[in-house]
């Protein structure tokens, strides 16, 4: 049977889904992409706002607003910043583009509703606009990360998608009957964007909230280094099927971030394993009356 669907051919077709989901006005819009960027900061506001988050963090409404903003505006330039740079190495028989490109075409630096936003510079982006914010008004930074990064995974996965109808970032040129003939590329290719989506609500997001779940066995912090060792396994796995662009030793420029995003989550959560539980100040006496 499984011989039979495998001489079948491939599988399936490439949908063809209009990357601009909402059209405003001669050729302008927005697209999946950017929509995806705002679906996963109301995710991660809502979670930060509920009632059981504000408890274990100490923020408050206003304060999660605020949080958000500083934060979008770190992944944003992050995001872009590390984009630019790995998009500058990354050979042009590969898809990149020299610094004169980007002298000659100014606009291109910035053009971000066309894509082009690499995850670990906005994760870098995130947590330092995160930090900032978090350090001005004085709350602690890591029960709010805890919060912060709990539906991270289920936004990963509705970008990865926006970036597979673009289409953008497509996998390797592949024989098997999962490929998908991308417009514009050559050949079948994996999917690689559904890949990492799918990881991340499968494997990642479980971990998190088990991990979430278990105050009275991990330490505050173990939910964000849980994810950053989570996504750093999911991505490493992917690389092998996603087209590659800078490579060295058999491995590609991503996964030698992402092994060492599993090595520091995985460091990190130990280190916060070893630290003795703070013994919660006993209330004072109080002066008995004469």
């Amino acid at each position: 049977m499984f011989a039979l669907l495998l001489d079948a051919g491939h599988w399936f077709s490439y949908p063809h889904v209009d990357p601009v989901a909402i059209h405003i006005y001669k050729g302008f819009g927005i697209n999946w992409y950017g929509l995806t960027y705002v679906m996963g900061a109301v995710l991660v506001y809502l979670q930060l706002q509920s009632k059981s988050s504000r408890t274990r963090t100490g923020l408050t409404v206003e304060q999660a607003q605020e949080f958000i903003v500083y934060t979008m505006f770190g992944i944003i330039i992050g995001g872009r910043l590390f984009f630019l740079i790995a998009d500058m190495l990354t050979p042009i028989d590969k898809g990149g583009h020299s610094l004169t490109y980007y002298i000659s075409n100014p606009l291109d630096i910035i053009a971000i509703w066309q894509g082009g936003m690499a995850f670990h510079g906005g994760l870098i982006g995130g947590v330092i606009g995160a930090w900032l914010y978090l350090r001005h008004t004085k709350v602690r930074v890591m029960p709010v990360l805890d919060e912060a990064v709990l539906w991270l995974p289920v936004a990963i996965l509705l970008t990865r998608i926006a970036n597979f109808i673009k289409p953008e970032l497509p996998g390797r040129v592949t024989d098997s009957p999962i490929g998908f003939l991308f417009p514009g590329y050559e050949g079948y290719r994996y999917p690689s964007q559904l890949f990492e989506g799918i990881g991340m609500v499968l494997i990642v997001l479980p971990l998190v909230w088990l991990v979430r779940s278990r105050p009275d066995i991990f330490r505050t912090g173990a939910v964000f280094w849980t994810f950053i060792a989570g996504y750093g396994f999911v991505r490493t796995i992917v690389e092998f099927y996603r087209e590659p662009g800078i490579m060295l030793l058999g491995l590609t420029g991503a996964q030698y971030l992402t092994i060492a995003m599993v090595i520091l989550g995985l460091v990190m959560i130990w280190r916060g394993q070893r630290q003795p539980v703070k013994a919660a100040p006993s209330p004072q006496k109080r002066p008995a009356k004469a």
